[in-house]
């Protein structure tokens, strides 16, 4: 998987998590899955264009997470790369939110996040370690 970290300040781009009873948990920055012989970087240029209609510039490989989880019952494992990147739209950095699709088509928001909100355990940043990466 790859994902991408867009910041504002002292907040990163993210979209919502949610637990086994439909509430929010916590908060991904967007990204999505590499396909077969597609480089990470690549990957998240077309999950972005994809899912939010936007392209994106300056990606670059800041870290590596394996991520080990539960999800809706079901155990999941997953190399996570995390690339800093920034959107070719300026006017991205002055919305509160930002719409995106996932691949079933369900439609979210993103928002700004607190990195310090994240780093002090007030908002669950997932993957696991990624508030410390950052």
């Amino acid at each position: 998987m790859a994902i991408g970290i867009f910041r504002r300040e002292d907040y990163v781009l993210a979209g919502p998590v949610y637990d086994d009873d439909a509430q929010i948990k916590g908060w991904r920055p967007l990204g999505g899955e590499i396909e077969f012989g597609e480089r990470g970087a690549d990957a998240l240029i077309r999950e972005m264009r994809e899912e939010t209609n936007q392209e994106v510039t300056d990606v670059r490989i800041i870290g590596t997470l394996e991520n080990l989880y539960e999800h809706h019952g079901e155990k999941g494992h997953e190399m996570v790369l995390v690339y800093e990147a920034r959107f070719a739209n300026p006017s991205i950095y002055d919305a509160d939110q930002l719409a995106f699709a996932e691949a079933d088509g369900l439609e979210m928001q993103a928002k700004w996040i607190s990195l310090p909100k994240a780093r002090a355990g007030r908002i669950a940043l997932y993957p696991d370690g990624l508030a410390d990466l950052l």
